[in-house]
């Protein structure tokens, strides 16, 4: 693999290879990557995998005009050939008043922020099936597991390098790694299965492979014999795990792609008071070691800490350049860039601000309640807030965790949803969005 200052050459030549075809402007994106994984199942090797590769894509302007198109060929010719083919693309494409690189004067310069993301652990895959095999061998230990899907270990290297024609270069290398046990409880038709997980770009910050093994194991015994639930209004209580998919559904919201088309359900609703005045939803691109730390964007603008959601309310749009212009706005630094074609918007590090309740007091006045552990579905509508998904998970019964229950749907609003919100004091670090237990009051259950 290139390192970061071969890779930002790399791009520059193809920009410049852009503008001797005839590019007003361009922009360049290398990325490589290269993984490894293992994977056990019952005690034996299940399978073992290795992938690398690398890929280039140029964005090329011809006035108002754009065309995006990438190659893994990186040899002379092929390059050649692709700035020619661009840019007779653009001139061929319609016209777009949005498009164009970022402002100038807003562009990110050296040196960058200093995330530590790279790791030179590099385990062998005697390393990797070993941490696999005692995840699994955790996890099957554990009394009422009957079964395995497996155990999983895996390390990667990634690239990105990003140059633009207008005086932007920038590259950085991050590493990953990640443990996973999966295991099934119970016999015949009233088998269950669960699991665990966890990922982190250095090696020393996963957690050992028997708490993994143990946590999915327990999980598993832990939903045999599901009950079922009378549908009805009811307090809900999401874990950790899949809490952060509220705060999802927030960001989709107020990306700026979404409001310049009028499609989202918080649109004109900048400064409505959409949660309780404690609730702070924060984003950290420059978090050391952070699963979505960036020094820069896709764009090659600046990323910042920033509250999206401060005193209860929405604190401003996420906006690339495209959609900024759209809106008579400047960009904040959220572009996302893929393997090629144009910035999307994303972020980076996300959480929402602790509470201060623990969780049992969280649920205490709770006397009939649900606390999810899995969602299932997509029946979230981004225009008008309207929320249902399938869920699974645990009865509340007077402030106790009860039995679990299963085939069921939740469903509101999100907008309710959000006034109704209150977290509790368990906030941990360990996924790209983080949130503490979320307890959401008045939502309607559909089960029997």
């Amino acid at each position: 693999m290139l390192s970061p200052e071969a890779a930002s050459d790399r791009a520059a030549a193809l920009i410049n290879r852009a503008r001797r075809a005839g590019a007003d402007a361009a922009d360049a994106i290398y990325s490589a990557d290269a993984s490894e994984s293992v994977s056990v199942r019952l005690g034996s090797l299940e399978d073992v995998e290795r992938s690398e590769s690398e890929h280039i894509s140029l964005r090329v302007f011809s006035g108002s005009r754009s065309a995006s198109i990438g190659s893994s060929d990186m040899s002379d010719t092929a390059l050649d050939e692709l700035a020619a083919r661009a840019v007779a693309m653009a001139r061929l494409a319609p016209e777009d008043p949005y498009a164009g690189l970022a402002p100038q004067e807003l562009l990110s310069k050296a040196p960058f922020p200093a995330l530590d993301l790279d790791d030179p652990a590099e385990p062998s895959p005697a390393a990797l099936r070993a941490i696999a095999e005692a995840a699994e061998d955790a996890a099957r230990a554990v009394p009422g597991v009957t079964n395995s899907e497996g155990g999983s270990a895996s390390s990667g290297r990634g690239l990105f390098a990003l140059v633009t024609s207008h005086g932007f270069a920038g590259a950085y290398a991050t590493t990953s790694h990640g443990l996973s046990a999966s295991v099934v409880a119970g016999e015949g038709s009233g088998m269950q299965r669960d699991y665990a997980w966890r990922s982190a770009h250095h090696l020393a910050d996963l957690p050992t492979p028997d708490y993994i093994g143990t946590l999915a194991g327990r999980r598993a015994v832990a939903r045999l014999n599901p009950g079922t639930l009378k549908s009805g209004p009811m307090s809900v209580v999401f874990d950790p795990r899949v809490g952060g998919t509220l705060v999802g559904h927030l960001t989709g919201a107020i990306s700026g792609t979404a409001i310049a088309r009028r499609a989202s359900f918080l649109l004109d609703r900048l400064e409505e008071q959409l949660f309780d005045s404690a609730v702070v939803i924060a984003e950290q691109p420059h978090r050391p070691r952070g699963l979505r730390s960036r020094p820069f964007d896709g764009e090659g603008l600046a990323t910042t800490q920033r509250n999206l959601v401060e005193n209860g309310k929405v604190t401003g749009w996420l906006l690339d350049s495209a959609s900024a212009r759209q809106l008579g706005l400047a960009p904040t630094g959220h572009a996302a860039r893929g393997h090629g074609g144009a910035p999307g918007v994303g972020t980076s590090n996300l959480h929402l601000a602790a509470g201060t309740l623990t969780p049992a007091e969280l649920m205490a006045d709770i006397a009939d309640g649900i606390y999810i552990t899995e969602l299932i579905g997509m029946g979230v509508n981004g225009v008008t807030g309207d929320y249902s998904r399938g869920a699974s998970g645990y009865r509340i019964v007077n402030g106790e965790l009860a039995g679990p229950v299963a085939e069921f749907t939740i469903a509101g609003n999100l907008l309710e949803m959000f006034r109704a919100l209150t977290p509790a004091n368990d906030l941990e670090w360990h996924r790209p969005t983080n949130v503490p237990t979320l307890r959401v009051d008045g939502m309607m259950v559909a089960g029997d």
